[in-house]
Formats: structure tokens, sequence, C-alpha cells
């Protein structure tokens, strides 16, 4: 498959190093010349200094016979120019593009995007994208990661044990038969900042962060199991107005449950904004790093206090406040993945990661049946792969334990036609299963030569 990614920031640049690892044709296009020389070389791809939405641009990245183009720049109009010149010049099967403004959103304009308008196939939105995992933290809040799989009958749950936690020391493999009916399994564990796919004799210690895949259904249960209580949130406030934060604030405005929500948002004009869209939730104008303004948001009440602005230390300082001031969560949104190892030590109970999350969502997007879904764990430490079974992979009729995988990869949970199970030695995986996979980066590529993606890959 021939693509071309348009932006080579960190969004285009960790698309094209999942596609290029897949043995794809990927050029990258950016007016950073030492953005497209980054790409080239630290990936196996091509580069193309200059404007994206130029159609000689276009051109000398290979349009004329690309298979798909994915418009990630910083500007949504340089984005949806470019759909258009790859669909009216190229005539290019398939277009994805970023939107960030909330007016390319409206679905009252939804008609924009029809072929004969703005030929665009696939939108996506990094605010709403953030904002619903913000909303997947909220509704988690025990656990410091969360994410959906296998069309959502699967949860990934982060998880700190902590002195409360009644399985400590005992081997994985006494945990099954433990609690036999539990559909969850261990499927990472990050000890002393290493991350690593645990085997069935290891223990789990105070302290350890571990990553467990769960059924839906089994989400609370197996909380419980790792010593963490269910919270009900009643009362959360929300530090920034922008985008990502009025989203959240609509949706829990709108759960039956009434859900208390005020938001904290620094510019007037914004805050006004929020205020003239939201129906019951308070907004306040000020810095949410204020110790009055936190007192008069009634911080010390809060379930949770959520800090999205657009400033990653302002988050980070808005969320530790916060919790020092009575909050029982604090959630905070940074873009720089590497300030997430202070997440711990500044005990901030979840972060979100907006580039991760766009990543997630193009990737889902691109993939046809086969990978569904990449999820990228730390700092692209490893990777949950969702994927369906070809006859043609050599895991197809085999027993898991039969299956040669590498040290650091187990399935999490597989899906036969619509029930997921948790998967054990004895597991047939057939044709069509979905599976989740949790792989270390290094064990990536031999995970995808085993699920043959890159045979008839659409």
């Amino acid at each position: 498959m021939k693509v071309i990614i348009c932006g080579a920031g960190q969004v285009g640049w960790q698309i094209a190093r999942h596609l290029s690892g897949e043995k794809n044709d990927v050029t990258v296009v950016d007016n950073n010349p030492d953005l497209v020389r980054r790409a080239t070389d630290t990936l196996d791809v091509q580069g193309v200094a200059g404007f994206a939405s130029y159609p000689d641009v276009l051109d000398r990245a290979g349009a004329r016979d690309a298979d798909m183009v994915i418009a990630a720049t910083y500007s949504d109009e340089v984005n949806m120019v470019t759909c258009q010149v790859a669909h009216s010049v190229f005539n290019v099967p398939k277009k994805i593009a970023r939107l960030r403004s909330q007016s390319y959103l409206n679905p009252l304009y939804s008609d924009l995007y029809r072929r004969d308008h703005m030929p665009i196939d696939v939108v996506i939105s990094p605010e709403r994208e953030v904002a619903d995992a913000a909303l997947r933290r909220l509704a988690a809040p025990a656990a410091f990661d969360t994410e959906s799989f296998l069309d959502g009958q699967a949860e990934l749950l982060g998880i700190v044990l902590d002195e409360d936690c009644p399985v400590v020391n005992t081997p994985l493999r006494q945990l099954s038969d433990l609690f036999s009916t539990l559909r969850a399994v261990v499927v990472g564990v990050r000890r002393n900042g290493t991350l690593f796919a645990p085997e069935a004799g290891d223990q789990l210690f105070i302290g350890d962060q571990i990553y467990v895949f769960a059924h839906t259904q089994d989400v609370v249960r197996t909380l419980e199991i790792f010593g963490k209580t269910s919270i009900r949130q009643e009362r959360v406030v929300i530090v920034g107005g922008g985008n990502v934060g009025l989203a959240v604030a609509k949706a829990l405005e709108s759960r039956a449950d009434r859900v208390r929500v005020k938001v904290i948002e620094r510019n007037r004009t914004c805050a006004e904004r929020a205020a003239d869209a939201l129906e019951r939730t308070i907004v306040l104008n000020g810095d949410g790093l204020s110790q009055e303004l936190l007192t008069e948001a009634n911080i010390a009440r809060a379930d949770a206090i959520l800090a999205v602005t657009d400033d990653d230390k302002s988050n980070i300082l808005a969320a530790v406040r916060g919790k020092a001031a009575g909050a029982k969560m604090a959630i905070a949104l940074i873009n720089d993945p590497s300030l997430s190892s202070l997440m711990g030590p500044m005990d901030i109970d979840a972060y979100i990661n907006p580039r991760t999350t766009t990543v997630s969502s193009i990737l889902r997007h691109i993939r046809h049946g086969r990978v569904r879904g990449v999820y990228s764990i730390g700092d692209a430490e490893a990777e949950i792969i969702e994927a369906q079974v070809l006859s043609t992979s050599p895991i197809a009729g085999q027993q898991v334990r039969d299956i040669d995988f590498p040290e650091g990869v187990l399935i999490g949970a597989v899906m036969k036609g619509d029930e997921v199970i948790r998967p054990t030695g004895h597991t047939r995986i057939d044709e069509g299963d979905v599976i989740a996979i949790f792989a270390m980066a290094a064990d990536v590529p031999e995970v995808e030569r085993l699920l043959q993606v890159t045979i008839d890959f659409f």
C-alpha cells in the first residue's frame, strides 16, 4: 500500500512509524525540512519538503499512484485542501483529515465532506478523541490508564497496586485458579520503571503498575480484586474550558446520574462561550492554579479534577494543587510523553496523551478488518494490537499454548463471533477471531508477521 502522510509532527511521525514497519510504501510531506529529515533518518520512509496542499508537492510525493493520503498538519484548512487536491487532481482512493475546529465538525454541515463537495472519507477530531479518553478515565477512577477494545466489550485497565491489594505476592497462575470465572488477564507489569510481559509464575508486588485486560462486565470485580473500589463521580472540577473541557462538561451534563461540574477557564471570551453552551455547569473565569478559585469551585469536595488546558505544565500544576486541596482524583492532559514519568511522584492518578489517542484513532480507520486498532503503552514502550485472524496467519487453527509468541507478547482477550472470552493455553485461535495482543515494542514486528497483516492488507 502506498501512503502519503502530510505533516511530520509527532502524530504524523508515529503513523509513519507504524505503517512503514508493516512494509508499506510511505512518503512524509512537511514544509519543515528538519522534520522531514528526522522522519527519513529514523524511519524507512521517503520525504518531501513543501506545502502538502500544493499539487506539485503532492505530485513529487507520488500522489498519482497513491492508495491513501493522511492529512495531519497543524492547519485544518491545509488538511482540507490537501484532501481536495488529492481527490480532484490525483484521484487518490482514500483521504483522512485531522480537523480541530468544532465548526467543521458540526453534524449540521456533514454534507460538506461528500465526494462532490469536500471529498474527505474520514474526519479525525483530536479534541473529541481526547474528550472521550477523559470520560473513560473518569468512568474508571481507580485506573491510571483505560482504553476500550473488541467493539467495547473489553477494557484495558492500568492499575497501581498499593497496600490494600489483597493479591500481592501471589503468582499469576494462582490468581487464575482463585478467580476461575473472572474474565481478566494481567498482560503487562511496570516495576521500578521497567515494563515487561509477566509469566504465569511471576508475583505482583506493592508499587507495581499493572495492565489488565478485562471483560467490560467484569471491570468492577477486577478492580476490587486488585484492591480498588469504584467511586461514583458526583462532583468534577475541569480546569480549561476550551474544546476538550467543553466536550467533557457537555457529556457529563447529559448523564442521567446528574454529575455536578464546575469549569475554570482563564480566557474571558472562552469562559463566556462555555457558559453559553452549558446548561447546569458553573463556569468560573480565572486561573486554574489560583487557590482562591479552586476553593470557590469547592475543590475539597470534588471527586476529580481534570486539567485539560493547552499547556502541559499548567495541567500538571493544577492537578497537583487540586489533589493537595482535597480532590480524590487528578487527571492531567500531557502532550509531552517524557513528562509521564512525573505522574507517580507528583500523585497524579492518570494522564491523557492526545497524540496517542489521535494516532490510535487514525490507525483504526486505516486498517480494514485485519489490524483493527493499535494503542501505545507509556512512552511507546509497548503496544496493544487488536487484529482479526486471517486464514493465512500461522496462528490460525492453533491452541494458544502452541503459538510461538516472543516472551514479551501475551493475548489479553479473544472475540469469537460476538462473545469475548478470556484466553487460556487450551483456547483455539480460529480464522475470523479478533484478538487483543500486548506486545513489547521490540516484539511488534514478530507479532505482525504472525498476524500476516501485510498479506492481502486491503
